[in-house]
């Protein structure tokens, strides 16, 4: 696992309980102040609070995201295969990549993903809800598919697009982390981390696929420094803060800037 990159920090604007206005002013600050990637998440209702407040979808902000940003990077935390055609999600990520490539650069979207779970989703959209293993099936059916189509279009991405894939299920999750991911988000803790690592490596040998660039993903919500640097200890160098509105906390985002800072030498 990749262990020598930088740590990096990213904060989840989640989309309930405020107006479009406080996110994007949230986007911009966030930013300017030095965050490395911005996520969202892939759902219609509220996670907590109000079940039917104010909410907002994934994909076309993230659009929005892409025009408004210049350096950041960004992405879905995570995006649910279920909801969107598989060869539809290859195009809408190759087409927010090149939203987001300017000045020459490349495209700065992650395609993070996973097979979803929020039952009210699924029946007030008219989805099939089914099992766990048959929607780890179809998020396995839907990457195969997306990888393929990004082959296809025309234009292609700017880049090879970063999958990020969540969760920690042995038999399919972790499976699928071994033969696609470039990031594995989960909120296992220090003391799990070894042995999860040592199933995505045999899942990895089956596959074929070599994981010394994985990049480890973990959460920081309602965690104090000392489970950071555990986390740190054990391979993590991308830490993601859930970051609740309107009334944005800014001075714990800068408390983890310069835990990052201090981490990478740099403060």
């Amino acid at each position: 696992m990749l262990t020598d990159t930088p740590v990096r920090l990213g904060i989840q604007l989640r989309p309930q309980h405020v107006g479009y206005a406080d996110i994007r002013g949230a986007v911009s600050r966030l930013e300017d102040m030095g965050v490395d990637i911005l996520f969202n998440w892939d759902h219609f209702f509220p996670l907590s609070g109000d079940a039917n407040g104010t909410h907002f979808e994934s994909w076309t902000m993230l659009a929005a995201w892409a025009e408004q940003t210049e350096r950041v990077e960004f992405g879905s935390l995570v995006n649910c295969n279920s909801y969107r055609n598989p060869d539809l999600q290859a195009d809408m990520a190759r087409t927010i990549d090149h939203i987001s490539a300017k000045g020459g650069a490349a495209g700065r979207f992650i395609l993070g993903t996973g097979a979803g779970w929020f039952r009210r989703d699924y029946e007030e959209y008219g989805y099939e809800f089914g099992t766990p293993g048959t929607r780890l099936n179809d998020l396995a059916d839907g990457l195969a598919r997306i990888s393929a189509r990004w082959d296809e279009l025309n234009p292609a991405p700017t880049r090879r697009i970063p999958v990020l894939i969540g969760g920690k299920g042995e038999q399919k999750t972790l499976r699928l982390v071994a033969r696609h991911a470039d990031y594995w988000h989960s909120f296992v803790t220090a003391e799990e981390m070894p042995h999860k690592l040592s199933v995505i490596e045999r899942w990895a040998e089956r596959e074929g696929r070599d994981t010394s660039t994985l990049i480890l993903s973990n959460e920081l919500h309602q965690r104090g420094e000392d489970v950071a640097d555990d986390l740190f200890d054990a391979g993590v160098r991308l830490f993601t803060l859930s970051f609740p509105g309107p009334d944005y906390d800014y001075d714990l985002v800068r408390s983890w800037l310069a835990w990052r800072d201090a981490r990478n030498g740099t403060a």
